[in-house]
């Protein structure tokens, strides 16, 4: 099965990272959780939410893993100041390799700078955000784009974890 990177830190949205997380676990993928430092708990922004951060993003390689999981709330928007979550970011939209995000998660690509010429969703608030880097922004549960998976907010969340599991078995 798949080894999936979670980038995250404090203030993620806790559904779009529980609910993902465990239809990945279920269905016998493996997460491995990379934060700004290994070893931080880090808590989402609603329910307090505990994930222990496994590996700083800075050790880490693209190499190291088959997809990428972008939780959102406030932690894309934490992570886009850091260069090494930039970097890997852009290097693990570049590899081809599924990335998938929800809500607030495409901040972390427009950082990188890697959503030009590409179709994506995201939450209301970065509709222009998104424009603004190039992409076709879509009003739509889930949008698929090549190795991109995106959704607009939790509600969308059922139709968001179809669509990664089947690009996972794929």
């Amino acid at each position: 099965m798949s080894k999936i990177a979670v980038i995250i830190t404090d203030m993620f949205e806790d559904d779009e990272y529980t609910k993902p997380a465990e239809a990945f676990t279920e269905a016998g993928h493996e997460l491995v959780h990379l934060g700004l430092k290994a070893g931080q708990t880090v808590k989402g922004k609603k329910r307090d939410t505990p994930v222990t951060v496994d590996r700083a993003v800075r050790e880490v390689s693209v190499d190291d893993f088959d997809a990428l999981l972008i939780p959102g709330g406030y932690s894309p928007d934490k992570l886009r100041v850091d260069s090494n979550a930039v970097k890997f970011t852009g290097e693990f939209v570049k590899s081809g390799k599924p990335v998938f995000m929800i809500c607030h998660a495409p901040q972390l690509l427009i950082t990188a700078d890697v959503l030009r010429g590409r179709r994506v969703t995201g939450y209301k608030s970065i509709i222009q955000d998104i424009k603004n880097a190039g992409a076709e922004f879509m009003d739509q549960a889930v949008v698929v784009d090549e190795n991109l998976v995106s959704s607009r907010n939790p509600g969308d969340l059922p139709e968001f974890i179809k669509s990664a599991l089947k690009m996972l078995s794929s």
